[in-house]
């Protein structure tokens, strides 16, 4: 029997591993023999996760065909790969991807580290930060007082607690959208309001437009529910979207939905403003697009000469086109899993109904906790706290790389929790390798990415600062050494670092 659960084709793989070479090598780079060069670039995207383990890799003849190598090379190559437990063969079964004995295996989205890694690693793969006391002790406390009411029910609410329902709407009409209760649906945060719009919406290969770069853990959610990315290029620095390429894909492509980070964009920072927010929205409703707007930066402006833009619902007063999500989980905390969709009623009608065969609803005490916090203006000083954390953070950590790796380009964004950074012409996946192994942790480009773009990129999250900063930006530039010395295959152990 085949060990093998998926299979990655011969075109597929080829325009991955060329992803990685399209960049010029940096100053010095040694160059490995053909059949390292591809066992070094399989292995990579085998740890990255941008090809899964036990994928049936393409035979040796198709492969050599597709890259154009001699089949010697590619069979030279999955031969080193066997030898590293990085692939597995069985005759008549083909050759599928593995991870050796010991090795976690790769997680494809952004997942954090396990506290107890913490003292050796530094993580910058996850954008959060930690709670901002007292608040949520606080919160905890008024939702427990609140809870034994809730506590004599069955606490099944599958579209939220009303009282929180209201709260959320009344919170939109204040910013100039009139919102009923029954527009709102709460759930267990962001991904899990994206996952309900797309299996209402989506379905198995239907189109989903998406900017590209995008939020790495929201592809992943799409690839994984069957969806046909089609990126979009976002315009260039923080110009927010290129319109031209949006019209063009919404007419052509026709797509059933359309994700968007309109404010502070996950991961480059941008902000779009009005007029483009109104030219999508007409452009979508043109296209019979459902327009996903997700907000869960919004509240995270972070220079005090910011003037937001109106909602992206704000251009669709009929509510027939633009679906918002929302979260608690950025401008407050990722632990607390609260997030909401508001929609036309008929949509949270369909949504709440479709719930029953998901996770039927949403944690009551932490409902609580959020309508705490919106009722007695806990949220707004919690936020503030969140926006100083955040602008520390980031002046930081754009200080230090600024110092340590002054050939890598971007644009410092007013606000979100992402720098997006490129990287001088180095792999992105590369660098992502060496770094774990002196000790920080990094997101490539392409994990933000439809087949392979953004090589030679990182993320870099607002979650360090002070002595942390500088010692990232330090580590960071050990991993670039390493890559740019091809030494990215070493055991160099990171140094503890507690601060």
């Amino acid at each position: 029997m085949a060990q093998w659960t998926s299979a990655v084709g011969a075109a597929q793989l080829s325009r991955l591993l060329q992803s990685q070479q399209d960049r010029p090598a940096g100053p010095g780079t040694r160059r490995p023999p053909a059949y390292r060069a591809l066992a070094d670039g399989i292995r990579l995207l085998v740890l990255e996760g941008r090809v899964p383990v036990a994928a049936r890799l393409p035979a040796e003849r198709e492969l050599a065909l597709s890259l154009s190598v001699s089949r010697t090379t590619v069979a030279a190559a999955y031969e080193a790969l066997r030898s590293e437990g990085f692939l597995e063969s069985r005759r008549g079964a083909g050759s599928w991807t593995a991870v050796p004995a010991g090795n976690p295996v790769p997680a494809r989205g952004l997942e954090p580290l396990p506290p107890e890694a913490l003292g050796a690693m530094i993580d910058l793969g996850c954008a959060a930060l930690p709670a901002p006391e007292p608040w949520l002790t606080r919160a905890v406390q008024g939702a427990l007082e609140e809870l034994p009411p809730y506590a004599h029910t069955h606490g099944d609410y599958p579209a939220g607690l009303p009282a929180l329902r209201s709260m959320i709407a009344d919170r939109y009409t204040a910013r100039g959208i009139p919102t009923m209760p029954e527009q709102i649906m709460v759930t267990t945060g962001a991904m899990g309001a994206i996952d309900a719009i797309c299996h209402l919406f989506g379905g198995r290969g239907e189109r989903i437009a998406v900017e590209s770069p995008s939020y790495a853990n929201i592809l992943q959610l799409m690839r994984e529910a069957g969806a046909r990315l089609v990126p979009v290029a976002m315009a260039p620095g923080l110009d927010g979207w290129d319109m031209d390429r949006w019209r063009q894909v919404l007419r052509e492509a026709a797509p059933r939905i359309a994700y968007v980070v309109a404010d502070f964009h996950n991961p480059t920072g941008a902000l779009a403003d009005e007029d483009q927010r109104r030219a999508l929205v007409d452009a979508a409703r043109s296209a019979g697009t459902v327009l996903v707007s997700d907000e869960t930066m919004t509240e995270l402006w972070l220079d005090p000469d910011v003037r937001m833009p109106r909602p992206v619902c704000a251009f669709d007063p009929a509510g027939s086109t633009v679906v918002t999500v929302g979260s608690a989980s950025k401008a407050f905390w990722a632990g607390m899993r609260i997030g909401w969709v508001r929609a036309a009623p008929d949509v949270i009608r369909s949504l709440v109904a479709a719930r029953a065969y998901a996770d039927m609803g949403t944690p009551v005490l932490e409902q609580l906790a959020v309508n705490w916090l919106f009722t007695t203006g806990g949220w707004e000083q919690a936020v503030e706290l969140r926006r100083a954390q955040a602008r520390d953070h980031r002046d930081a950590l754009v200080a230090a790389v600024r110092r340590e790796l002054p050939g890598w380009e971007f644009e410092v964004p007013q606000g979100g929790l992402t720098l997006w950074v490129r990287t001088a012409g180095l792999s992105g996946s590369r660098i992502a390798e060496a770094g774990e192994r002196v000790g920080v942790r990094v997101p490539s480009g392409p994990r933000f990415g439809v087949d392979g773009a953004f090589e030679g990129y990182v993320r870099l999250p607002f979650t360090v600062s002070g002595a942390v900063a500088d010692e990232a930006a330090a580590r960071l530039a050990a991993a670039v050494r390493r890559v740019e010395s091809g030494g990215t295959n070493g055991t160099e152990a990171p140094r503890s670092f507690v601060a």
